[in-house]
């Protein structure tokens, strides 16, 4: 495997499109200064992934793309590709050629690519990985990183042997470990919260769920018994119906058979009536006409025997002799008749008067009597009376069921409006208890809420108050610990002063340390500055000293003791930088000198190491420390705090620490016990403000439930009373017909009864009136017939008397005329005998066939006033057996109506059974009959179980019916969150396992590889430093997992214990070993190096070459380089110059 061509455009320099192909071995770029040569490297890292503007020698990423010069304008994107040969197959694809194209467009937007398709940077660095290619492209070594192998921290060359080893791949498999495992950790802290929690919310709903359920039991169990109780309720219910159904028809059948009768019985009696009345003529008119056709028989017989006792008389005449004298004095006799029957009419005509008013009164009566009787058949005062009656009657009944039914429904309607007053009271109260709630709801809540948070913040604050206060008592142990430490390290130190066998020497002070003030902040510098003399014994003057020091000499005590009166007192004469005596004062001013001396020659700088050592080097003769204690001066450049040099003030800063973690650690126990209290307080709080928001929830849960159950019951009530007050308006529209009809009734019945009554009494009463009629009519009748024979025999006797007198007038005037013509008479009058004689028989016949025909007449109204008198008894019969049927008619009728009410009570509450078995039960008629009763317990009925029930129900009041789903829910979801948190946990486990065994072999890989690493840098450091010695160090061996490598180099000649004193070439040489060891014990198929031999002169150039000559026989090299002989040894060599329109392009190429 190694690099075959890179292609690069619009990348820095490199406007257009460039093209460099490599071969395996050493391929070596040249080029002048600025040429853009290292920008090839740049490329290479750049298109391998590099990240880091300041990797690619850039201030941003954007940098890279070309910026354009005076002749050409700025590109928009930087496009790099790099082919890999993968002939072997060390990369795990498939390709034999591998082309990595990274493109970076101006405004930021960046595409990666692997032959043409898309990717990801992670795709192509875990495909690298296992080529010995990292993330951190060890493999590429920059200008400047040669320094930066030196410079970095143990930390950081760590992960150059890491990379080289592979182990990156694991760190990143333990990253993302330990992600996972965070995210574990924050998934099991909010599982266990949330744990908690669903706890908390369950203690409470576990008795509301108790409570649902034991009161699902018991409505279920009501449920049951209702439903049984209802099932059998309808089952006798529509049994009743059943046997109300069949007694109806029963009775049904009984009226219209008694109807039936009754047609019958008014048939009889329509029947009687019509023989009555017809039996009321029956001819009998015929009999006066008879006998007044028998008395005029009887006149005309008598007038025919009269005229024929005149004819004969005239005859008679006719024969006399003296016919004159006879006429004369027939004349006088007639005229004497006349005048007697002139008188006799005179008294007949004033009886016939009499008798033709009393036949006007008799007629009248007669015509009075036949219409009262046609006027009572007409009327039919019978039939109408009974069907009055029976209208009547059903009426009653009927208005009666209608007027209790419309009495019971206002009642009832009353009882309804009292139940919506009573319960939209007491909706208005519900409404005004939840308005009550839900006003006192939000503040509850708000309550709850500032509780809540009141007791998040109290736990924060008594989790921080916690952690305060460990940290207090850490930090309090930790300064105690560290002043006991350094009181113990100033003891030592007093005691190596030897200040304790000086203590009351003469001239003794004190040591110097304890003799000074330092200004804030300077303690440091002044320490650095004074170094070990700080730890010396202040004597008054030399000759004290001396004897200090032969004290301690005598004593074999060691010890350091300083004039306070130097022998020469020396002054700074040229200021660089800060003078370090300013900032040190004397505490009684007598060794200012002494510090003058001290101090003399030290300076301060406050830019850091890097300028102390550049003043050190351009003033050899002073000497320069920085404010964190870094000193550089002719005795040598140290970096940081020496060990016992900063013991007083360190101690003085611990105790002073200590008294500070001290009074932390009180304050802290203080705000910690103060949190408790308030947490607990808080936690208080939150339980009372919870218990008032159950408690409300309570109240407005119980009067929400109230609400919704007074809705259901007003709106019951009112569609009841709606239906009520339908049902009502009904029966007073039906009242408003039938009331008036039944009063109408009720007054035309006895009148209709009474005209019934007079119809019977007029019937009978006619019977007798039309006999006396019938007497009277035969009285007047013979009077009539007497007085009418004897007019007209008056009549006629006056006519015959006038007319025989005109005729014996004339007779006589005529009477010779007469006396001619007398034969002629002689011979009518014969014939008048002889007619007369056949009018007699004639009339004699008649006579006899007339007193024949009154006989019958007579018989026959006998016999037809028995008949009358027999149907009208059975009319009688008839009509009180109408009667007994009406009477029998209407208590069926009243029978038939209760049941019909029986019935529609009945029917109407089967209906609400029903309904309520539907609506309020949910199951139909049916499920409800079949509904076995459920097991109850001895001795108790279903009824009083059902009360017991009702009765518990009542005592638990209002539950949360929602309680027990929301605990089974919360149940599974506590199950849930439990094997979730089970499953957080063994994940935890098996992340920490996987974390343990990548820590295990991070180990093992580091282990190996640094020994490997170490036994090589040592190998190819003595071979770059012939008689040097080199090796690696573990910071912290007993730690593989974080240890930093110590780099120790020692060339031959040298005791250099800094990497930082050697010069230039010797640093480069060592890096340089430390990367090629790297290289050697994990090989890479190509690496890229900048100028790493620029610091090289020729001797260490030719050793570094010969490097070269042993790693291209395994590796590719890529040089960017300025030495010759570096040329020389390449394979390839490519040159790189900048044309004039400022862009980078390859000029030549060689093969060597």
């Amino acid at each position: 495997m190694f690099l075959k061509s890179l292609t690069i455009k619009g990348f820095k320099s490199f406007a257009d499109t460039t093209v460099l192909d490599f071969e395996p071995g050493v391929t070596v770029v040249v080029g002048p200064n600025g040429s853009g040569k290292s920008n090839v490297v740049d490329a290479i890292a750049w298109v391998l992934g590099a990240q880091g503007p300041s990797t690619v020698r850039s201030g941003k990423m954007e940098d890279v793309v070309f910026a354009g010069t005076s002749e050409r304008k700025a590109l928009g994107r930087a496009e790099v590709s790099l082919v890999i040969d993968n002939s072997v197959g060390l990369l795990p694809v498939e390709f034999t050629e591998l082309t990595i194209t990274r493109i970076l467009y101006r405004a930021g937007d960046s595409e990666y690519s692997m032959n043409g398709v898309p990717c990801r940077l992670l795709d192509i660095q875990e495909l690298l990985s296992d080529a010995g290619v990292g993330r951190q492209q060890h493999i590429i070594v920059a200008q400047g990183q040669i320094d930066q192998v030196l410079n970095a921290r143990p930390e950081d060359r760590r992960t150059i042997i890491e990379e080289a080893a592979g182990i990156l791949k694991y760190r990143r498999r333990k990253e993302r470990s330990e992600r996972r495992l965070s995210s574990t950790e924050a998934n099991l802290t909010r599982l266990q919260d949330l744990q908690r929690e669903v706890r908390r919310q369950l203690r409470p709903l576990e008795k509301q769920a108790d409570a649902a359920k034991r009161h699902g039991d018991v409505v279920s169990e009501l449920h049951s018994l209702r439903l049984h109780l209802a099932g059998r309720e309808i089952a006798s219910l529509r049994i009743a119906q059943t046997n109300s159904g069949a007694e109806r028809e029963q009775l049904s059948n009984e009226e219209i058979h008694l109807r039936s009768h009754l047609a019958e019985l008014d048939e009889r009696i329509v029947r009687s009536e019509s023989k009555l009345i017809a039996s009321g003529d029956g001819g009998m008119d015929l009999l006066p006409r008879a006998e007044s056709l028998r008395e005029r028989c009887k006149g005309l017989l008598a007038l025919v025997n009269e005229r024929t006792r005149a004819v004969e008389r005239d005859k008679g005449a006719l024969l006399a002799a003296d016919v004159l004298a006879t006429l004369e004095a027939e004349q006088s006799r007639i005229l004497i008749e006349l005048e007697n029957v002139s008188e006799r009419e005179a008294l007949v005509a004033p009886k016939i008067e009499e008798v033709k008013e009393s036949e006007t009164l008799l007629k009248a009566d007669r015509d009075a009597a036949d219409l009262e009787e046609m006027s009572g058949i007409q009327l039919g005062a019978s039939d109408r009376a009974g069907e009055v009656r029976g209208e009547l009657v059903a009426l009653r009944s009927t208005v009666g069921r209608e007027v209790a039914e419309e009495s019971r429904l206002r009642n009832r309607l009353e009882k309804l409006s009292e139940q919506v007053q009573i319960a939209t009271k007491r909706f208005d109260e519900l409404q005004v208890n939840i308005r009550i709630a839900t006003e006192a709801e939000l503040p509850l809540v708000a309550s709850l809420d500032r509780a809540n948070e009141k007791e998040k913040v109290a736990s924060r604050y008594l989790d921080a108050a916690e952690v305060e206060l460990r940290e207090a008592i850490e930090d309090q142990r930790s300064w105690q610990a560290r002043t006991e430490i350094l009181e113990l390290s100033l003891s030592q130190a007093r005691n190596s002063s030897g200040l304790d066998e000086l203590e009351g020497a003469k001239g003794v002070q004190g040591l110097l340390a304890e003799l000074i003030e330092i200004d804030p902040g300077w303690e440091l510098a002044v320490e650095a500055g004074l170094g070990e003399t700080l730890s010396s014994v202040v004597i008054q003057d030399p000759k004290s000293a001396r004897s200090a020091l032969e004290l301690l000499r005598e004593k074999s005590t060691p010890g350091a003791v300083i004039s306070a009166v130097p022998g020469e007192i020396k002054r700074m004469t040229q200021i660089v930088g800060a003078p370090l005596r300013q900032h040190v004062r004397s505490l009684d001013g007598k060794l200012n000198d002494l510090l003058d001396h001290l101090l003399h020659s030290v300076v301060c700088v406050e830019q850091g190491w890097k300028e102390a050592v550049d003043g050190s080097l351009e003033n050899p003769g002073l000497t320069f420390v920085t404010l964190q204690g870094d000193r550089c001066g002719p005795d040598g450049w140290r970096v940081g705090q020496a060990g016992s040099a900063v013991t007083l003030v360190a101690f003085e800063e611990a105790t002073l620490a200590c008294a500070n973690a001290n009074h932390l650690r009180q304050s802290a126990e203080s705000k910690s016990k103060a949190a408790l209290l308030a947490f607990e307080s808080s936690k208080n709080d939150l339980v009372k403000s919870t218990a008032e928001l159950q408690a409300n929830d309570d109240v407005l849960t119980k009067a929400s439930d109230l609400v919704g159950r007074t809705q259901q019951d007003v709106a019951s009530l009112t569609n009841d009373i709606s239906a009520l007050r339908v049902r009502l308006d009904e029966l007073q529209l039906v009242l408003l017909v039938d009331e008036p009809r039944l009063a109408e009734l009720e007054n035309l019945l006895p009148a209709l009864e009474a005209a019934e009554s007079a119809e019977r009494d007029a019937i009978l009463e006619n019977g007798n009136r039309r006999d006396v009629l019938e007497g009277r009519a035969r009285e007047l009748a013979a009077i009539r017939a007497q007085l009418t024979v004897n007019a007209s025999n008056l009549i006629e006797q006056k006519e015959r008397l006038e007319n025989r007198s005109s005729e014996i007038t004339a007779q006589l005037l005529q009477h010779e005329t007469e006396l001619v013509h007398a034969a002629d008479r002689r011979t009518r009058i014969e014939q008048i005998i002889v007619s007369l004689s056949v009018l007699s028989d004639l009339l004699l016949g008649h006579t006899e066939r007339l007193e024949a025909e009154v006989t019958r007449l007579r018989e026959k109204r006998q016999k037809l006033s028995q008949e009358v008198r027999l149907i009208t008894s059975e009319l009688e019969t008839s009509r009180r057996e109408r009667s007994d049927v009406e009477k029998r008619l209407l208590e069926l009728r009243e029978l038939i109506g209760r049941v019909d009410v029986a019935d529609a009570e009945r029917r109407l509450k089967l209906e609400n059974v029903v309904q309520l078995v539907r609506s309020e039960l949910e199951v139909e008629p049916d499920v409800a009959i079949s509904h076995e009763l459920p097991a109850l317990p001895e001795g108790t009925s279903a009824a009083a179980r059902v009360r017991e029930l009702d009765a518990d129900l009542r005592r638990m009041g209002p539950i949360n019916p929602l309680a027990l789903q929301e605990f089974e829910e919360l149940s599974e979801r506590h199950d849930f969150v439990a094997e979730q948190l089970e499953d957080v946990k063994k994940g935890r486990r098996e992340l920490n396992k996987v974390i343990s065994a990548i820590d295990e072999e991070i180990v093992r890989v580091f282990g190996s590889a640094f020994a490997d690493v170490s036994e090589n840098f040592e190998e190819l450091f003595s071979t770059l430093f012939p008689g040097g010695q080199g090796k690696l160090r573990l910071t912290n061996p007993n730690d593989l997992l974080g240890t930093g490598i110590e780099l120790e180099a020692k060339p031959s000649g040298k005791n250099v214990r800094k990497l930082s004193l050697l010069s230039g070439g010797e640093r480069s040489l060592t890096a340089l070993a430390f990367l090629f060891a790297i290289f050697r014990s994990r090989p890479s198929p190509f690496y890229v190096m900048d100028e790493v031999e620029a610091a090289l002169d020729d001797v260490n150039l030719h050793r570094f070459l010969g490097l070269i000559a042993e790693f291209r026989k395994e590796a590719q090299l890529v040089i960017v380089s300025h030495q010759k002989r570096t040329m020389e040894s390449a394979d390839v060599l490519y040159g790189v110059s900048m044309a004039p329109g400022g862009a980078s392009k390859v000029l030549s190429e060689k093969v060597a």
